[in-house]
């Protein structure tokens, strides 16, 4: 009989992680930081998947708006009791006012193609004492940045919070990631400040250790949060001040 995980003790140590969008810069790091804390095996999942240099790390094709290969993904790995949901998409030109299609082909990938993995792994970690779901979000969900992204990004970010009611019962420690800029090729056309992957993966495995819920990996994002209770009348136009100065950086 399966044995409940500790929630408060979640150490990477002979685990079964999945990783979404693994070929990117912070999906790679996410992939090789479980091997080196001694995950058993670690699925690498993108639309392309890479040859890895460690037989631990198994390539697993999955584009994550298609039922076909998250039905498959489930198949190929039902000893995942450690889900990342890092794969997403921001598109250069994406704004609010943008034809229909445009932002719902970033919705099908960012909300709608997560959630659909994070309700068919659900099942699976629950058949190994409950697991860990990471959603990977963005600082973005709580700034009114005219994007899309952002917009997808804010109803992940409400969706991982239900999840993690829905799937109390099975014993699941679902966790927020919310992070500002990081250095990989997703940001390399922003001139700001920015987190490595390196200290963003390394703080969202310590913080799946101690049983966090919501993991703030940057300043950035730190400061914004102990700001949300302000006025609407004060935080939204020092917000949008913050916004035009980053776009003109």
């Amino acid at each position: 009989m399966t044995q409940p995980i500790d929630k408060t003790n979640r150490t990477l140590e002979d685990r079964v992680v999945l990783v979404t969008g693994a070929n990117g810069g912070l999906g790679d790091e996410f992939v090789r930081q479980a091997v080196q804390r001694g995950a058993r095996r670690v699925y690498a999942a993108a639309r392309k998947p890479k040859a890895w240099d460690d037989t631990r790390i198994v390539p697993l094709t999955l584009d994550i708006t298609s039922t076909d290969d998250i039905a498959r993904a489930v198949a190929t790995a039902p000893d995942c009791d450690l889900l990342i949901n890092n794969a997403a998409i921001a598109p250069d030109a994406d704004v609010l006012l943008q034809p229909e299609d445009e932002t719902r082909r970033i919705f099908d990938t960012n909300f709608f193609g997560t959630l659909n993995v994070a309700n068919a792994f659900a099942p699976v970690l629950g058949a190994h004492g409950g697991g860990t779901m990471l959603n990977i979000l963005s600082v973005a969900a709580w700034v009114s940045m005219p994007t899309a992204y952002a917009a997808s990004k804010a109803a992940l970010w409400s969706a991982t919070n239900g999840l993690r009611m829905a799937l109390e019962g099975q014993n699941t420690q679902v966790v927020g990631l919310l992070v500002g800029m990081i250095d990989t090729p997703m940001t390399k056309n922003w001139h700001v400040p920015k987190s490595s992957a390196t200290s963003v993966v390394t703080q969202a495995y310590d913080g799946i250790t101690a049983g966090a819920v919501e993991i703030l990996a940057d300043d950035v994002t730190r400061d914004l949060k102990s700001r949300l209770n302000t006025k609407g009348e004060e935080l939204y136009p020092w917000m949008h001040a913050q916004i035009r100065a980053l776009i003109a950086s």
